[in-house]
């Protein structure tokens, strides 16, 4: 479950990273 855990919030963080480049390009 801590597995997971932190491999969804490492998705979360790239989504947001991709998110801002869209955003700023």
């Amino acid at each position: 479950m801590r597995n997971a855990w932190h491999f969804y919030y490492a998705l979360n963080l790239v989504i947001k990273v991709v998110c801002g480049s869209f955003c700023i390009a």
